[in-house]
């Protein structure tokens, strides 16, 4: 029962963390949606810098579910 939920929890993680990351990538993926003028440029920053603390807190959660995952005396 725990390790389903540890592995529904991991893909749900992992699924945020692939979005975290194309919202980042300036030349593709999909930043160009949220993309705009100068004026936009503060605002724009702080955004940046939250996808950019998102993503490294979601590798480190997803990063400790997979190590729980791999030792079964952790998750039975």
């Amino acid at each position: 029962m725990l390790e389903n939920i540890l592995n529904i929890s991991q893909l749900i993680i992992s699924i945020f963390l692939i979005g975290a990351i194309l919202l980042q990538t300036p030349e593709g993926g999909l930043s160009p949606v949220f993309g705009g003028g100068g004026e936009m440029y503060r605002s724009r920053r702080n955004v940046e810098k939250l996808l950019l603390i998102a993503t490294i807190v979601l590798s480190i959660i997803l990063g400790i579910l997979s190590l729980v995952l791999l030792f079964p005396q952790f998750n039975k």
